[in-house]
């Protein structure tokens, strides 16, 4: 399933994300690359031992986590710390399918989820389209500042070349609850249903129904 996710960032958080990110250091994205990846990335990621990423993390993936189409669409169970990528004219992210286990220090995690938070006006660059590969095509997305859109991370993907501006945009990623994608859809779509039957008729015996059909299959499906 790939989902928009819309305003995770409003226009006073963009102005203050981007403010840090003008002050950071940037290095070769290369560095945070898996073997495979490697070849084909090129772009640049805020050094993440600079001490204003904890302050720049806390507000964007504070807004994520909190926002309810993330929290259906992902039903995360740990999500990582994101990098900030920088991509200037001639800067691209060939076609790769991102590692499956990721993290360090002794918390790993399984990426099933990835996402790409948008940070900065798509009219300031031309080029840049994240492109998602799946079984009925491939989806060309590039978004309006503030917005976020989420895949599966096993999609075979790219950035396609910068050829004018800055394109600016946080990458995450998030282990789910539910680990099957199409069970994972299947959830998002019932629970838009529960939740419209839990607005328009909360007591009807329909919505009871859906309600439990909904929370034994997330108990049924979910791993820890």
């Amino acid at each position: 399933m790939m989902l928009r996710i819309p305003s995770v960032l409003a226009p006073d958080e963009l102005a203050a994300a981007t403010h840090i990110l003008a002050a950071a250091r940037f290095v070769d994205g290369r560095l945070s690359a898996g073997s495979a990846a490697r070849r084909v990335k090129n772009n640049e990621e805020a050094d993440r031992t600079s001490r204003e990423l904890t302050q720049l993390d806390n507000l964007v993936m504070g807004k994520l986590v909190q926002h309810p189409l993330y929290r259906n669409g992902a039903l995360p169970l740990r999500v990582a710390a994101p990098f900030y990528a920088r991509y200037l004219p001639g800067r691209a992210y060939g076609d790769h399918v991102d590692d499956p286990v990721m993290g360090a220090d002794g918390t790993l995690y399984r990426s099933d989820i990835a996402i790409t938070i948008f940070l900065n006006d798509p009219a300031h660059y031309d080029g840049g389209e994240l492109e998602i590969r799946t079984p009925f095509g491939s989806n060309s997305v590039k978004l309006p500042a503030g917005d976020a859109v989420l895949y599966p991370a096993s999609s075979l993907h790219r950035v396609a070349p910068v050829t004018r501006g800055e394109r600016l945009v946080a990458v995450t990623w998030a282990q789910s609850l539910v680990r099957d994608p199409a069970r994972r859809e299947l959830l998002y779509e019932l629970n838009q249903a529960r939740e419209a039957l839990l607005e328009k008729s909360p007591d009807a015996p329909e919505t009871a129904r859906v309600n439990t059909a909904y929370v034994n299959l997330v108990r049924m499906w979910s791993e820890f």
